[in-house]
């Protein structure tokens, strides 16, 4: 494992393998990074040690997955914008991928932890950890994944923000919202989704990307050929869910999107107005908090499951909220 240390007139490397200890001083840092990759190369060949059968840095593997990995995902612009933050913030990005040790990936887990939510380095780390798992299987670049050896940081207790009705009401006036009229703004575009996704529990992402060939309003669903969990799913259709719909289908052919607005761009909107208004904490996927708790009082939950794309009841319970208040009403 090599490590590097800022003096004065440059860059100090220092290789630690196989009880070898060895160390160069250089004027910057790429040229020290750069000995210390050859210099423990050198070491494994004259031990005999096994290694990867393929040399590759970090950074040409975050580039690889970004390349042929994340296009076939669902949430592929989310993984592109995490593998760049990748490849300039991790300190050992010029490392060959086959040295990586746990330690070090703790190290950059604890740094982030200082700056971001236990549960955004999780998913950060189950991305990495993809890296280099298809880095070890497939490209055979690395014998070992060293982030399944460091310890995730605890998910702490799941998000029960629901949407308040008067919250909905401030948010669709000030987006623009006029019932029945198809939207000309993408404010309005946001109010129309946000609608959609109280009524029918759909992501974000699965209603801006919806054509007009997905809504079937006579049979009342719309079919998802894609979903995160990348299985499809149709979503039946409330009264009110194709009355939302429908003004967003006029005009538009079988192939044509319903929505112009991008769900980057759906984000930043939806955060900007919140707190214009000053809404405290809600977000956009609060929505789905909020449809899966008013569907549960309606469906089975094996219906419900169905509705929402859950494969099993415990993911589903996270983002079913009702109050106590709530349930002592039905009881009577």
């Amino acid at each position: 494992m090599a490590s590097y240390r800022k003096r004065s007139g440059g860059w100090r490397a220092e290789v630690v393998k196989l009880c070898v200890r060895d160390s160069q001083t250089f004027d910057t840092k790429a040229a020290a990074v750069a000995w210390a990759i050859a210099r423990e190369a050198e070491i494994m060949a004259q031990s005999g040690t096994s290694r990867a059968s393929v040399s590759m840095t970090v950074s040409e593997a975050l580039s690889r997955y970004k390349r042929d990995v994340s296009p076939t995902k669902e949430g592929q612009r989310w993984e592109e914008l995490r593998l760049d933050r990748f490849d300039r913030e991790l300190e050992w990005v010029g490392e060959l991928i086959g040295n990586i040790t746990s330690e070090q990936v703790a190290q950059w887990r604890d740094g982030r932890l200082k700056k971001v939510k236990s549960s955004t380095v999780r998913r950060e780390m189950t991305l990495l950890s993809s890296v280099f798992e298809i880095a070890r299987r497939e490209w055979k670049t690395c014998l070992v994944n060293p982030v399944r050896d460091a310890k995730r940081p605890s998910n702490g207790p799941p998000r029960e923000r629901r949407v308040a009705t008067g919250e909905i009401s401030a948010l669709i006036n000030r987006l623009g919202y006029v019932e029945g009229q198809p939207p000309v703004t993408l404010l309005q575009e946001l109010a129309y989704a946000f609608l959609l996704a109280i009524e029918t529990a759909m992501r974000q992402g699965e209603i801006l990307g919806m054509t007009a060939k997905w809504v079937n309003l006579r049979e009342r669903f719309v079919h998802l050929p894609k979903t995160k969990n990348g299985s499809t799913r149709n979503v039946p259709l409330s009264k009110r869910a194709g009355e939302l719909l429908a003004p967003l289908l006029e005009g538009k052919g079988a192939s044509d999107r319903l929505f112009k607005l991008e769900s980057a761009s759906a984000d930043t909107m939806f955060r900007k107005i919140r707190d214009e208004l000053k809404i405290d904490g809600l977000t956009f996927h609060d929505t789905r908090h909020e449809a899966i708790t008013r569907l549960a009082r309606k469906v089975e939950v094996l219906d419900l499951a169905r509705i929402t794309g859950h494969k099993d009841l415990k993911s589903l319970m996270i983002y079913y909220n009702a109050t106590a208040s709530e349930v002592a009403e039905r009881l009577g």
